[in-house]
């Protein structure tokens, strides 16, 4: 089936050109078809510049563009004609099967939870990226979707990765763990030990408490946080990869025993920044709304948006809302859960 995924040509630093790169690579790796939201005038201007054909995409005039420094709220209710909006009013029109944007996150979690809406049952959305540890991929759920959370938004996180992970990096049974300042039950705030509670109570495969230190270890498959605490995590995560990057390039090029090291060093500090570069995994998918929703990263260049709409597909492939619903309903309905959610 050629799935047809709506990209946001305005959203992210690098816009228009490198979201209009991205999805001519797209064109030629994936079997897609992709409408273009975007400033139809600039969007024809870099395509003749880069010689890109656009009778290969469809294109969806936006004559407005949320930037990253409009608040979300507000920017959807004024800015309808934006390509944000107008690429969810697309999702939520059944005219797209999922949308793909590397602009302003807050602006796309509002307007795909106000106009598409949650999965039934869900209470709130959360932003799940994956990140490289030292025995293979983490799952991190919430990244910023939601700085404000209630121990069941968290506890719905936890489920909804655990689905994620197994259905499409395709690990059976995945480990659960919920992020905090100790392992012990008792260590955090009453959100993490009522969370933890829930967790530790469900048919999850649920490992406690984890503290930050744990997450590139590879203790864990999915950890779960505050939006807040998440996206903080995310961003030392980079900025600690690019500096010791750097660190590394610089000190081996001092004299002549470090340009010598640097020869049996160069692959493995290659393999070092593939696993570390966002642009491999893409974007993270929007869990809870019903509907693929996937958001890159906003200095996402051409490779980072073609396997952000690479993610999209993986999503769209294996029905994911569907066995969310059912999962979520499942857990919930547990007589302990629900014991605990009604004292």
């Amino acid at each position: 089936m050629v799935y047809r995924v709506g990209l946001d040509i305005s959203g992210g630093d690098y816009a228009p050109l490198e979201p209009l790169k991205g999805a001519y690579l797209a064109t030629k790796e994936l079997d897609v078809h992709l409408v273009l939201i975007g400033n139809k005038g600039e969007i024809e201007k870099e395509a003749a510049k880069e010689g890109i054909d656009l009778s290969k995409f469809s294109i969806v005039e936006a004559k407005e563009k949320i930037d990253m420094s409009d608040f979300p709220v507000s920017s959807v209710r004024r800015k309808r004609d934006s390509s944000i909006v107008k690429g969810i009013l697309l999702l939520k029109e059944g005219k797209i099967d999922a949308f793909v944007s590397c602009g302003n996150t807050g602006a796309v979690v509002c307007a795909a939870t106000l106009e598409v809406g949650l999965i039934e049952g869900i209470e709130r959305a959360g932003i799940a990226v994956l990140v490289p540890t030292l025995k293979g991929i983490c799952l991190i759920i919430d990244v910023g979707a939601n700085i404000d959370p209630k121990p069941l938004h968290l506890f719905q996180y936890g489920i909804m990765a655990s689905v994620y992970y197994s259905l499409v990096l395709g690990r059976n049974n995945p480990s659960v763990g919920l992020l905090s300042i100790g392992e012990e039950a008792t260590k955090g705030p009453d959100l993490i030990k009522n969370t933890h509670r829930l967790f530790a109570q469900a048919p999850l495969n649920f490992v406690g408490n984890l503290e930050p230190r744990d997450i590139f270890l590879g203790k864990c498959d999915c950890i779960v946080c505050d939006g807040y605490v998440g996206n903080a995590v995310l961003k030392v995560s980079e900025g600690f990869a690019e500096a010791m990057e750097k660190f590394l390039l610089d000190n081996t090029r001092k004299d002549f025993l470090g340009k010598l090291g640097f020869l049996f060093v160069k692959q493995s500090l290659k393999g070092f920044k593939k696993i570390t570069d966002y642009a491999e995994y893409g974007g993270a998918p929007l869990l809870g709304i019903d509907g693929v929703v996937i958001i890159g990263h906003g200095r996402s260049h051409a490779y980072a948006v073609k396997n952000a709409i690479k993610v999209a597909i993986q999503e769209l492939n294996r029905d994911l809302n569907k066995e969310i619903k059912r999962r979520v309903d499942e857990v919930c309905q547990d007589s302990r859960i629900r014991q605990i959610l009604t004292s």
